[in-house]
């Protein structure tokens, strides 16, 4: 008998890499050849967890036991990240609201699941965070990307929603700020007016939230405050540098409380348990994480004011999160082979555009600033040599 062959489902092949980790891997295997890479592509930040986090998770084992939880969380960690929303932005939220997600990545799974149907169309923002898409594809809904641009500071406006829900009904809206790649913030009016407008089609409305914290200037809205009934996506990964932890969070409307924790509990059955110990200690660790987020600051305040002589001056000053989202029209119309030639020529690993917008992306570049001063000093230093 002939064996059958194993090929990857239609679903499956639907999923589009991610870049920003393609170019990660070429840029580690370019190092282990011993070339000299300066790592900009991915938004991890380079410090590790808060001291802490990382003592509370060290007394969890030295207990020895390290099990599963609630499907939904341990209560005390649904209590403090409550408690986070009274005190930071003066919104109520009940424990009960509250799930912990293993990261953002399963809290925007267990949200589509929870709030859409098959073939449903979701709003989402070109540019924007690549899995958004995939995730939505994997789960067989349909991926609408609303065209931003500079004009908009790069997020969706309500009128974009009304005309691509009368060219074909949608479903929900998913909006993020501050926002990847571009690093811009919703006003807290833009976040109001966004949300009134999917009230009034009656779509569901999604926030990530997960660059909240990192800001420069002023303060992020959470979409609670526009909308109660707004499904919050968040994390440690970001603000609280606990990428590797694999720990986030949802916040939902009562009505979604029991199906978001059926669906956990067949999924995943709970977060990791070291994690959610590990991230409620995090939330008193602010004065280590705001020396962190200085180091931000002064990585933006350098690349702000040097990239335009070093060659790339056609972007918009980030408000928040740790990335700088480049034009390079001037120099290329295929940001997927100019990324190539400059990690192989300078040893700069950067992720282009087409990750994040499949229309406009290949004339778009993102740095992140997420790791050392040095790193962004080298980096302008490269490309004042390279571009010229």
């Amino acid at each position: 008998m002939q064996p059958i062959p194993c090929r990857p489902s239609r679903r499956a092949e639907r999923v589009a890499p991610f870049l920003a980790m393609d170019v990660l891997a070429a840029a580690k295997a370019k190092a282990r050849q011993g070339g000299d890479v300066v790592h900009m592509e991915v938004g991890q930040p380079s410090a590790p967890a808060p001291r802490l986090a990382r003592e509370a998770a060290m007394r969890l084992l030295e207990t020895g036991r390290v099990g599963y939880t609630e499907a939904l969380g341990i209560p005390s960690l649904r209590a403090r990240i409550a408690r986070h929303y009274r005190e930071t932005y003066g919104v109520a939220v009940e424990p009960e609201q509250v799930a912990v997600t293993t990261g953002s990545s399963a809290g925007f799974v267990l949200a589509f699941l929870a709030l859409f149907e098959p073939g449903d169309r979701v709003a989402i923002a070109n540019p924007g965070y690549p899995a958004y898409r995939s995730i939505l594809e994997a789960l067989d809904l349909v991926p609408v990307g609303i065209e931003t641009g500079p004009a908009t500071g790069w997020v969706m406006t309500p009128d974009a929603i009304r005309r691509a829900h009368a060219d074909a009904p949608l479903a929900g809206i998913l909006a993020m700020s501050p926002a990847n790649p571009s690093g811009t913030m919703m006003s807290v009016g833009a976040i109001a007016a966004l949300a009134k407008a999917g009230r009034d089609l009656g779509l569901r409305f999604i926030s990530d939230e997960i660059y909240h914290g990192l800001t420069y200037g002023k303060p992020a809205a959470t979409a609670l405050a526009a909308d109660p009934d707004a499904v919050i996506v968040n994390s440690f990964s970001k603000y609280y540098c606990m990428t590797g932890w694999r720990i986030g969070w949802l916040v939902v409307p009562r009505a979604l409380e029991r199906a978001v924790e059926r669906l956990t509990q067949n999924l995943y059955i709970s977060a990791p348990h070291l994690s959610q110990v590990a991230a409620e200690a995090a939330f008193e660790a602010v004065e280590e994480l705001e020396t962190i987020k200085a180091g931000y600051v002064a990585n933006r305040d350098l690349l702000l004011n040097e990239l335009p002589g070093a060659g790339l001056p056609d972007f918009l000053p980030p408000d928040g999160a740790f990335y700088v989202y480049c034009d390079i029209g001037r120099y290329t119309n295929d940001a997927m082979a100019f990324s190539r030639r400059l990690l192989d020529e300078t040893g700069i690993a950067a992720t282009p555009g087409l990750d994040f917008d499949p229309e406009r992306g290949n004339r778009y570049l993102r740095l992140s600033y997420a790791g050392s001063l040095e790193d962004c000093r080298e980096t302008v230093r490269r490309l004042k040599g390279w571009l010229r």
